[in-house]
């Protein structure tokens, strides 16, 4: 009795059991769907990129010397005019007295020139005129002396040449008394050596700054290739330095989207490292030209307020707002399907069955999409994501 008690409660057993899986086949699986809605409609495009200045700054040696300090680390905020390496300046230093005392020397020579040479030279002329007139006399009285054949025709001639000698030195004189004037060659050649030595000092001076680096601009320091006793050369980069003003979010976008991106559209954006803080931006530049490898087009989006945290060269991803349209049908795009001829469909719920209904599409973004054609609002459509059910699958709608 117990052996057939037990045969026939396993006998109904598995006759419930198969009518269960019987029940289960013809009814389908149990599943919840998405429904047409109505609602506001937001078209965007999504990109990834990075986050950069308008430009960097490159900030390097203008001398050949070796670094004594640095002054600042990476990461760092400095501000316009701020000390950012000193260099040896020992040589610079050198150089900057050996200009002071050119500029010293030339300063004594012109002072000599006006103050000894020229008042030498206005009495040398005085006493040339001197000399001259005191041979114009002596020659007058000669002549009349040969005259009265007092002396000979030698005596004559002698006070003659002295005459001429006299009037010879006083030209001399005047042409060295001229040159010692203020227009004077003389003054001006030592006044050309007094500017040039000016001009060396000035030299040295900027020898002199050139030791103590400066930041060209208020910004962040986002790197740093030299250390304190470093050799540097003129020219050679040592710090880079992004600039404190706007900040631009660089993406690219598939060149297919091109046409629907204008100057001016907004978006909202995300550093990866910081997915969950959103922050507008604003499309200021479309690239004209296409990337013929990656057939895509660089965008660039002014962020007006950045957030602290962004910093150079930082990830980012974006949705630029292309257009919107207010109150329209829509469905999820976790329920549509897209065959390879570019013909969207869903399978919708009818009779509880699932039936292929192709449609027309409008607006797209992430989440949802706009139906133009092919469905009512309220219409119940199975996932994509039930990947074993197809066109005239029995199924059941799970209850909320």
């Amino acid at each position: 009795m117990n052996r057939r008690w037990l045969y026939g409660l396993g006998l109904l057993a598995l006759v419930t059991l198969g009518e269960l899986v019987y029940l289960r086949l013809w009814l389908g699986p149990e599943i919840a769907v998405e429904v047409v809605t109505v609602g506001d409609m937001v078209q965007t495009i999504v990109a990834s990129g990075h986050v950069q200045s308008p430009h960097r700054v490159e900030v390097g040696a203008q001398i050949t010397s070796t670094v004594v300090h640095v002054a600042v680390h990476e990461g760092e905020h400095v501000k316009k005019g701020q000390l950012l390496l000193t260099l040896d300046n020992h040589e610079a230093h050198a150089g900057l007295q050996l200009a002071l005392a050119s500029v010293a020397q030339a300063t004594n020579h012109l002072r000599q020139l006006q103050e000894l040479n020229e008042p030498v030279a206005a009495q040398a002329q005085a006493q040339a005129d001197a000399n001259l007139q005191s041979a114009q006399n002596n020659l007058s009285r000669s002549q009349q002396l040969f005259e009265q054949a007092f002396i000979g025709a030698s005596a004559k001639e002698e006070a003659e040449r002295q005459v001429k000698l006299a009037r010879s030195q006083v030209l001399i004189n005047q042409k060295q008394w001229r040159s010692l004037q203020a227009s004077g060659s003389e003054i001006a050649a030592a006044q050309a050596v007094l500017q040039q030595a000016h001009a060396s000092v000035s030299a040295a001076k900027a020898r002199m700054a050139y030791t103590r680096i400066l930041a060209p601009r208020s910004g962040v320091l986002i790197a740093r290739h030299v250390e304190a006793g470093d050799g540097v050369q003129a020219g050679k980069v040592l710090l880079v330095l992004s600039p404190a003003g706007e900040t631009e979010l660089v993406v690219q976008i598939d060149e297919k989207n091109m046409k629907s991106v204008r100057l001016g559209q907004t978006a909202l954006a995300s550093a990866d490292a910081y997915a969950d803080q959103i922050f507008p931006a604003d499309v200021v530049f479309i690239n004209p030209a296409v990337d013929p490898l990656r057939g895509s087009v660089e965008i660039r989006l002014r962020v007006l307020h950045p957030p602290l945290f962004l910093v150079q060269d930082m990830t980012v991803s974006v949705d630029i707002k292309v257009d919107e349209r207010s109150q329209v049908m829509q469905i999820p795009m976790t329920a549509v399907h897209t065959e390879n001829k570019g013909e969207t469909w869903v399978l919708r719920v009818q009779n509880k069955r699932a039936v292929k209904t192709p449609m027309v599409l409008g607006l797209k973004n992430q989440r949802m999409a706009q139906v133009v054609s092919g469905l009512q609002v309220g219409d119940a459509l199975v996932p994509a994501s039930e990947a074993g059910l197809h066109d005239g699958s029995h199924l059941r709608i799970k209850s909320p």
